[in-house]
């Protein structure tokens, strides 16, 4: 019998209160959720674990939301 394998959220968000409270209730609902607190890590992130899902907060800190995400759709790999 093969276990099936919980789909991976990438959740980008600075705010650690929406970040506790998003990841729980994606884990509740049966996802693997991985955090990260500003742009650039959600790109490297991203880069490194292929996610099935990218949530990105649009105003952060280092790179915001909306940068972050032209640079993915960029990425040849993501």
């Amino acid at each position: 019998m093969t276990v099936a394998r919980k789909p991976v959220v990438l959740l980008a968000e600075d705010f650690e209160d929406a970040r506790e409270l998003y990841r729980d209730y994606l884990e509740f609902s049966g996802f693997t959720v991985e955090t990260v607190t500003n742009g650039r890590e959600a790109v490297d992130r991203a880069i490194e674990i292929k996610p099935d899902l990218i949530l990105m907060d649009a105003s952060m800190p280092v790179l915001d939301g909306w940068q972050a995400t032209r640079e993915l759709k960029a990425h040849p790999e993501t």
